[in-house]
């Protein structure tokens, strides 16, 4: 299973948030008007993220399972469900292994940010397979879907991008990773099931104030360039340079394309 840092989690989560569609977002509260207890199972909940930005939104008293591999990330997300005076249970796990074994228990709601375009078609239609069987509703945000966009441009723009979605294709842990097709093809595995979906972009937008995110994420698309071999080595830190100047220089912009979405059912609608 492919991690991530509590330093670029930590980074990203502003971004997340300000992303985070707010159509999708408040249909998930809608859809949970009147009930006075909520039971949430949250996948992949690294430090919480998605516990902080939906927890208020939900007028309920709430008891999250946080699942994570991670036991420092975990400890993280089980503070931050004290800090909302809502219960948290960590909850550590291989997502890959122990998919079924974690969502035997009864739940309102599973919720996952930025895990689906990490895991395998195999993945998510075990997945899709188990909400069906026990008629779960699904929260899933921050799904990367292959879209990005650079200003200033450089000649190498078109193929950094070509090679890290080709990178989003290898194995993150769960086999071959769907990467940017991973919503599209959940959304639809849950429609062929009878889900009522609604959904919607999330897309990180981040402008010349933003050097560090901006950073951030052009240094990992480098290494992820470089670890395809798709691109020249040089090539490759020829572009680094000038991104990375043209961040300094506060010139620069992104947008990275995102989509989420809440699928429910036939038996709850």
């Amino acid at each position: 299973m492919s991690g991530f840092s509590a330093d670029w989690l930590t980074l990203r989560e502003p971004y997340d948030l300000r992303a985070r569609n707010a159509a999708v977002l408040n249909s998930v509260a809608d859809a949970f008007k009147g009930k006075s207890k909520l039971h949430i199972i949250d996948f992949g909940c690294g430090t919480g993220s998605t516990l902080r930005a939906l927890a208020p939104r939900l007028n309920a008293a709430q008891d999250w399972r946080l699942i994570d591999y991670d036991r420092t990330l975990l400890a993280r997300a089980v503070d931050s469900a004290a800090a909302l005076n809502v219960r948290g249970s960590a909850i550590t796990a291989d997502l890959d292994r122990e998919l079924e074994t974690v969502l035997q228990v009864s739940a309102d709601l599973l919720t996952t940010s930025a895990l689906l375009d990490l895991v395998s078609d195999e993945w998510l239609e075990r997945l899709a397979n188990c909400v069906s069987a026990r008629g779960i509703p699904v929260y899933a945000a921050l799904s990367y879907d292959g879209r990005i966009e650079i200003s200033p441009a450089h000649r190498a723009d078109e193929a950094i991008v070509d090679a890290v979605n080709q990178h989003q294709r290898s194995d993150k842990g769960f086999g071959p990773a769907l990467g940017p097709l991973a919503a599209a093809s959940a959304i639809s595995k849950f429609m062929q099931r009878g889900f009522s979906v609604v959904q919607g972009p999330a897309d990180w937008i981040a402008s010349s104030e933003d050097g560090d995110f901006q950073s951030a994420i052009v240094q990992g698309w480098g290494a992820a360039a470089h670890e395809t071999g798709a691109l020249a080595h040089q090539d490759i830190e020829d572009w680094l340079a000038f991104r990375q100047e043209e961040i300094a220089a506060g010139h620069a912009s992104l947008r990275v394309g995102h989509i989420e979405f809440f699928a429910v059912p036939p038996s709850r609608i």
